[in-house]
């Protein structure tokens, strides 16, 4: 692929994905305002932005997806450095502004990202190969374990309700 395709092609997936969200919040709000209608139009228009970013993505898969042993590099390099250096950036800029909730909101990603890398180095060391049955998501903040959903979230004190098991 031509290179100003290839950037036009992956500028496409990212709006498209980032549609895709962004609509899934309208049509949440919709629901709130017992817009029933208009929230089913906005989950409609999501899915669609959905396969757009899909076919997108499979274009560029190639350039993307590597063997596993490379994806599990990379995803490992890209949360220690979200974590390490981009969200405390973004922490500072909002405890400077004085927006509290946006601080918290980078400080638990940013701590969440964190066991992120710590999972993909256990992976890429195989120590998890064939052993992990299921893992459990924190739906506050991201947090991800591989161990039993725990009495409260290490990153954010959620209760146990609140992880999403994926797997088994």
């Amino acid at each position: 692929m031509q290179k100003k395709t290839k950037q036009n092609v992956y500028a496409a997936f990212i709006g498209e994905a980032k549609a895709y969200f962004r609509l899934l919040a309208y049509a949440e709000k919709a629901d709130e305002e017992q817009e029933s209608q208009i929230a089913l139009l906005f989950r409609a228009i999501a899915e669609a932005e959905r396969v757009h970013a899909t076919r997108q993505l499979n274009l560029v898969k190639d350039l993307l997806v590597k063997d596993t042993e490379t994806n599990l590099e990379k995803s490992f390099q890209r949360e220690k450095s979200v974590s390490e250096n981009t969200y405390p950036e973004f922490i500072k800029d909002a405890e400077d502004e004085g927006e509290t909730l946006a601080a918290l909101a980078f400080s638990h990603a940013r701590d969440a990202e964190s066991y992120h890398a710590k999972l993909y180095e256990r992976a890429i060391y195989h120590v998890i190969k064939n052993v992990v049955k299921a893992y459990h998501v924190c739906q506050v903040c991201g947090y991800v374990t591989d161990k039993k959903v725990p009495k409260k979230c290490p990153v954010c004190g959620a209760p146990p309700e609140k992880f999403k098991t994926v797997g088994e």
